[in-house]
């Protein structure tokens, strides 16, 4: 039986009330979050569930009219998971019986060239590496699975129609001005900390004066989206998520199923004179007339950029607003998302009193790296797709890139394992107890082993994941080792009053996949700190996994 005991502040990560810790009653909130979206929404998800009191500021209503995102990757859905939304998000519009392919094609009436595939949800069964795989679950239907998770946060208000417009900073808080959208009024928002996850465009990042560095604009790409409920049956290539289809030129552009019934949009991957009528381009990607109702016709420029800083002083990034990249291969949302994870559990320890005064700053050292290597592996998706050679070199006798199925398609689609195959090389905060940062034998699995990496994912029981261990502390897991080989370190927890809880785990399979006696988890999942044995100096590790001191 797997056993559990607590020390430090208790569950939550909170060392007091956040009203309280405000230290004034002018205090709008402890943390001011700029943009609604789901970056946005996910860091008040987070800091909602560690009971921080938090204002979320948004310019628009609150709805969304075109589908940006369309998958919610595994990663991302491992932290619905950890919200209690996964379910709903898993449901919410894709049909179970739907298959997730990717079909290439000179149009859905022409040749199938390639398909790639992806069983649908009832045919899918477990995964060996995580608890939710991803899911499909456009924009449409993720924030407002997420925004009505959020408003059930006693701790977190949601204001639309609210545009931040400027904010200054002093030694004790940032002071925000905020404007209503449909009236004009002007008023003042103090917070002790506020994060940027207004996009672009937002007036954060302009306002801290940061730049952007990158390849910049790769393509100037065209979204259409529309309403055909007689598509699906206009040719004999059934259902898939996405259908990419091949001209002379190349592949030119991906029609994505969004509610697989009858909503749809087809991305033209590049046309930068923009001369080309919506119409014709639907035309083409079917390969024949049929009916529809064009929704939005929306150009944009598909970028590459990455901020060249993630904060300064009380105010931070996050989502677009950090980084841009390519669509492509699901990692704009993807990145974004385990930025506002690794952010709200800092933050909250930080107003908590037990975070020290380096741990913030660990945000960019972490997240930045990510966002770089998520941005390269975007382009580099895009690239791939578009540089297919087109039907005439097909003609020509030339070797298509597809054939040999379906290892011919599957480079071009970016996998789950290269999305979370991630970790916080040389962070500040993690502490290599035995000197190793990886585990050189389980690097080629499926869940490689890293110091400052994923934890593993491994079921307890049924229903019950190593996963769902980890949310609001910090997580001692003990492997062949006794309560008194992890009793020093708990102690130096405690002493700094720092949220752990100690969890016994007997399996020897779990013990295998870990490798180590002692793993010490941190709330947003990544590893810490792991020995065979109790540290020399736990406290030293204690004040480096809280930023409270730097080590090698």
């Amino acid at each position: 039986m797997d056993r559990e005991a607590r020390t430090g502040t208790g569950d939550g990560i909170m060392a007091e009330d956040t009203r309280t810790s405000l230290n004034s009653d002018k205090m709008t909130a402890a943390v001011l979050v700029a943009g609604a979206g789901p970056v946005g929404l996910a860091l008040a998800a987070e800091l909602g569930l560690l009971g921080m009191d938090c204002l979320v500021v948004e310019a628009r209503d609150g709805t969304i009219h075109v589908p940006k995102m369309s998958q919610v990757s595994s990663r991302n859905m491992e932290f619905c998971r950890r919200w209690g939304i996964a379910d709903k998000v898993k449901n919410a519009v894709w049909p179970v019986s739907h298959p997730h392919d990717f079909i290439y094609m000179e149009s859905l009436v022409g040749p199938e060239l390639a398909r790639l595939k992806i069983p649908a949800y009832n045919e899918r069964g477990d995964l060996d590496f995580t608890p939710e795989g991803a899911c499909h679950c456009p924009q449409l239907y993720f924030d407002p699975i997420l925004a009505q998770f959020v408003q059930t946060l006693p701790s977190v208000r949601v204001r639309y129609n609210t545009r931040l417009e400027s904010f200054t900073e002093d030694d004790g808080a940032v002071h925000a001005r905020l404007v209503d959208a449909e009236t004009g009024v002007e008023e003042t928002a103090e917070a002790l900390y506020l994060v940027g996850c207004d996009g672009p465009g937002g007036a954060v990042r302009e306002g801290l004066g940061i730049g952007l560095g990158g390849l910049g604009v790769v393509a100037h790409s065209i979204n259409i989206f529309f309403r055909s409920p007689a598509l699906a049956g206009l040719h004999d290539k059934g259902w898939a998520r996405f259908y990419r289809a091949i001209d002379e030129s190349g592949c030119w552009s991906e029609l994505i199923a969004i509610d697989g019934v009858e909503l749809w949009r087809l991305t033209v991957f590049d046309d930068p004179v923009g001369e080309t009528e919506a119409a014709d381009y639907l035309r083409k990607v079917a390969g024949r007339d049929f009916p529809f109702e064009l929704i939005s016709v929306s150009p944009w420029e598909r970028r590459d950029v990455v901020a060249d800083a993630y904060g300064e002083g009380r105010v931070f990034i996050a989502g677009d607003a950090a980084h841009q990249c390519s669509p492509t291969g699901g990692l704009g949302m993807h990145t974004g998302l385990e930025e506002a994870v690794n952010l709200a559990w800092k933050l909250a320890a930080v107003i908590g009193g037990w975070g020290g005064p380096g741990l913030l700053a660990s945000y960019q050292a972490e997240r930045r790296p990510v966002a770089h290597r998520n941005v390269a592996l975007a382009t580099e998706a895009y690239r791939l797709i578009t540089t297919i050679p087109g039907l005439d070199a097909v003609a020509r006798g030339e070797e298509s890139p597809l054939a040999g199925l379906p290892e011919g398609a599957r480079r071009y689609s970016l996998s789950t394992a290269a999305k979370n195959d991630y970790f916080y090389a040389d962070s500040p905060i993690c502490a290599a107890g035995d000197g190793d940062w990886r585990i050189n034998d389980k690097e080629k699995t499926s869940q490689p082993l890293r110091l400052g990496g994923r934890a593993p994912h491994a079921w307890l029981e049924p229903g019950r994941s190593t996963l769902d261990l980890f949310a609001t502390g910090f997580t001692l897991m003990m492997f062949g080792a006794s309560e008194e080989d992890g009793a020093p370190l708990m102690e130096a927890a405690k002493s700094r009053r720092v949220p752990v809880k100690a969890i016994t785990i007997s399996d020897p399979a779990i013990a295998d996949l870990y490798q180590r006696k002692l793993v010490l988890v941190r709330p947003d999942g990544h590893i810490a700190w792991w020995s065979q044995s109790c540290p020399a100096h736990p406290e030293a590790v204690i004040d480096q996994v809280r930023g409270a001191a730097t080590g090698p």
